[in-house]
């Protein structure tokens, strides 16, 4: 079966202004790459929904959902924080990414396919139940989450995130929650200055400090992360996939490479086949050096799709 490729033209509607890093170019980039490759023509490609109501209310708060649409402009921009803001199209290509999960989530719990890649922005792990920041407005991953263990009656779900930034709005909504095991890597000390202070037991946040390499990353992966999934046993596999620990993004200082990021993923993969009937769904998160965003997309989906 072909990895499902999720996106919709409303997500590169939003932006945030020409001097922004979160750009539309970035799904451009995905797809360009995607197509030079030739990966493109082996996935299956859908339109994303829009996430409804229901299942972003297992994560946000009904006054931030209200206050998000509220602030929507007609025209221009609303400034959330200095490096955050609406545009006409912002809510619902956050709607549209958020619901790519949840598609995502139903396509794999159906059998449609064993994996799935979100091409999708806004990015979300930095949404917290109450508020958006840090370029993100819906928690995707989370919600997505929420959808498979609520809706679907999982038990054990793994999340997944290996951007260079701790996903602090993914942890506000899971902390604590026993059938929930997110396993994480960021750079430490760095934005958004979280992730270390007395985790909840289900968090398994392993901060590194800047320059860190793709072999100390898979030593980590392998000495920690690896034998925890396996005793966890998770029935889905969820990824947070930011690619701005790549050593060419201005936005970290990390130095991972696109292999590192193919190992990864087929470490994942490996543990889905042997717990989890191989479901895998990754969404696009971090990532702002365009060209090696495609490439490392590109060698991610690859290794989701055995390609």
């Amino acid at each position: 079966m072909a990895t499902l490729f999720f996106t919709h033209p409303e997500c590169r509607l939003h932006e945030m202004g020409e001097w922004h890093p979160e750009t539309p170019l970035r799904l451009d980039a995905i797809t360009d790459q995607l197509l030079a490759s030739g990966v493109l023509p082996h996935l299956d490609e859908r339109e994303a929904p829009a996430a409804p109501d229901d299942a972003l209310l297992r994560v946000h708060t009904p006054a931030y959902l209200a206050e998000l649409a509220r602030r929507a402009p007609a025209e221009g921009y609303a400034e959330i924080d200095p490096d955050t803001s609406l545009n006409p199209h912002t809510h619902a290509a956050a709607l549209h990414a958020a619901g790519a999960g949840i598609a995502a989530v139903d396509a794999v719990m159906a059998g449609e396919s064993d994996t799935a890649f979100c091409s999708v922005r806004p990015p979300g792990h930095h949404a917290c139940p109450d508020r958006a920041m840090g370029f993100c407005f819906l928690s995707n991953i989370a919600v997505a989450a929420r959808h498979a263990l609520d809706h679907h009656g999982l038990e054990r779900v793994a999340v997944i995130d290996f951007d260079v930034h701790h996903g602090n709005g993914t942890e506000a909504a899971l902390s604590n929650d026993p059938r929930v095991l997110m396993c994480g890597f960021f750079q430490h000390p760095f934005y958004p200055h979280s992730g270390t202070d007395h985790p909840a037991p289900n968090m398994l946040n392993q901060p590194v400090p800047a320059y860190t390499t793709g072999n100390a990353i898979r030593e980590l992966v392998e000495n920690v992360w690896l034998p925890r999934l396996h005793e966890f046993k998770p029935q889905l596999i969820l990824i947070s996939a930011g690619f701005d620990a790549h050593r060419e993004d201005d936005l970290g200082q990390m130095g991972l490479v696109e292999a590192d990021y193919a190992w990864i993923t087929t470490q994942l993969v490996t543990v889905a086949q042997a717990h989890a009937q191989g479901r895998v769904v990754s969404s696009l998160e971090g990532g702002y050096n365009l060209s090696a965003l495609g490439r490392s997309v590109t060698a991610h989906i690859r290794a989701l799709a055995g390609i």
